[in-house]
This record gives structure tokens, C-alpha cells and sequence, in this order.
């Protein structure tokens, strides 16, 4: 019969499996922080090789890229401090690093929180990972595909009747971008989170639906508050995806019990 873990034994656990987590971000981190994407051409095909340049490194072109498609024209980019721009390239790959990273963070975890646990929650989980990973993608895409450019464009427009040159420093552009990345990441991640506290037990599967006005004026209420303006149009960009993500969520728990139901009943 196994022992049971002491704190010490616990805590020195959690510092190997962070240590490891660490390392595999870092390793991402620096490689985006060292080298630059090549493009060339195979049978017709654009494809990139990386080779071996610090200061045009990837995130140096991911910077670069970001400028482009979401700034307007008449806004420059300027560093008011040395290491301003090098800052913002290291915050990009930092967050890079996270997500390529993030199986063996997932893994690291799992297999830390696991003689915890019973084997159905293990079970949830484990079948919520992936699609967790792809819901976290798909949040920092709509955000710098749809929100972000809609917001900054309309932030600027006001700069622009006024006939104002836009300077804007770069470590408040990448920081700007990769919270509300960030954000919409994590926001996204509201139908798996619903899902497995329904398959918990933690709350039965109407709770969802009996409590959807509630849930409609919270999200609206955080709309509103991460928005800049008060036109109310930039809110529902915001609110819309998570009243829908709910919605989502709250049929695959409905889902879920339905199909426990006739399974238990057959």
C-alpha cells in the first residue's frame, strides 16, 4: 500500500512539475527570441525554415506583422527607452511560448493534481483538454481578427478628425493586444468549464438554463467594463461570442444528461 505524501514531499512535487513547465516555455521562448522565419518556395507552396538572427527574430516579425494589420496608417509606432522594443518582442514570444507549450503544461499538471483525484474527474478532464487548447486558439484569433481592430480603429479615428498625429509606444501596443488575446483566450474556455462542472455533480444540468438572465446581465455588465467607448457597439463584440459560448455550453450539459439519462434507462 503506497504511503501517503507528505507537504514536503507534495511541495517538492509541484516544484519538479513547475521547474519542467518553465523549462519547456523557455525553450520556445528563446527560440522565438533567436531566430527569424525564412520563406521559400516548394512546388508552388510558401513555406518558412528558421535560421539562426537575434535582433530580426520571430517576434521582431510578428511585431511587425501586428503594425500592419491592425494599426492605421496614420499611426506610428515609436520605443521611448531603450529596450522598449526588445521588451515587447520578449512579451510576444513569452506568450508564444506558452501556448506551443501548452501540452506539457497540461500534462505537467494532470499528472500533479491526479492521486487527488477520482477517476471520473480524471476522465473529464482529460476528454476537455484538446478542445480546450483549440477553444483558447480560436479566442486569441477572434480577438486579434475582429475585436482588437475594431477598437483600436475606433479609438484612432478620433485622433484623426482632429487632424492629430498618432505616436503610439510600443510595449503599450503589444501589451493592449495580447491582454484583450489573453482575454478572449480565457473567455472562451466558458462552455468546457460549464460542461465539467455539470459532469462533476457540482450543479444539475437546468442550473445552466435557470439561471441564463443572470449570466446575460453579468456578461453584458463585463462588456461594457473592458470596452472603451459608450456607443454600446463595441460592447457586443465582446458580450455577443460569450452569451453564445454560454449558450453553447449550456446545451452540451443538457446534452451530456440526456444521454446519460437513456444510457442509465436502456
Amino acid at each position: 500500500m503506497d504511503q501517503p505524501m507528505t507537504i514536503m514531499g507534495h511541495l517538492d512535487e509541484l516544484r519538479k512539475r513547475l521547474f519542467r513547465m518553465v523549462v519547456a516555455v523557455g525553450i520556445v521562448t528563446f527560440f522565438i527570441l533567436g531566430f527569424h522565419l525564412t520563406p521559400f518556395h516548394y512546388n508552388g507552396i510558401k513555406l518558412y525554415y528558421p535560421t539562426f538572427s537575434p535582433f530580426d527574430n520571430m517576434a521582431a516579425q510578428a511585431t511587425v506583422s501586428m503594425k500592419h494589420s491592425l494599426l492605421p496608417p496614420a499611426v506610428q509606432l515609436i520605443q521611448t527607452a531603450p529596450g522598449q522594443a526588445f521588451f515587447a518582442q520578449f512579451y510576444i514570444a513569452v506568450l508564444l511560448g506558452i501556448a506551443i507549450a501548452m501540452p506539457v503544461i497540461v500534462r505537467e499538471f494532470m499528472a500533479f493534481l491526479a492521486p487527488a483525484l477520482a477517476k471520473k474527474e480524471i476522465d473529464i478532464i482529460k476528454s476537455i483538454t484538446i478542445p480546450a487548447v483549440g477553444l483558447f486558439a480560436a479566442g486569441c484569433v477572434f480577438s486579434y481578427t475582429v475585436i482588437t481592430p475594431y477598437i483600436l480603429a475606433f479609438l484612432y479615428r478620433y485622433g484623426e478628425s482632429a487632424g492629430l498625429l498618432t505616436f503610439l509606444n510600443i510595449v503599450d501596443f503589444i501589451s493592449f493586444v495580447l491582454q484583450f488575446m489573453l482575454a478572449f483566450g480565457i473567455s472562451f474556455q466558458l462552455p468546457l468549464i460549464m460542461y465539467a462542472v455539470t459532469a462533476s455533480g457540482m450543479v444539475g444540468e437546468k442550473f445552466w438554463r435557470h439561471n441564463i438572465k443572470w449570466a446575460v446581465i453579468g456578461i453584458v455588465i463585463l462588456g461594457a467594463a473592458i470596452t472603451p467607448d459608450g456607443s454600446g457597439v463595441t460592447m457586443w463584440f465582446v458580450a455577443g461570442p460569450l452569451i453564445g459560448l454560454y449558450l453553447i455550453g449550456m446545451f452540451l450539459s443538457e446534452r451530456r444528461a440526456a444521454r446519460f439519462q437513456t444510457l442509465k434507462s436502456s
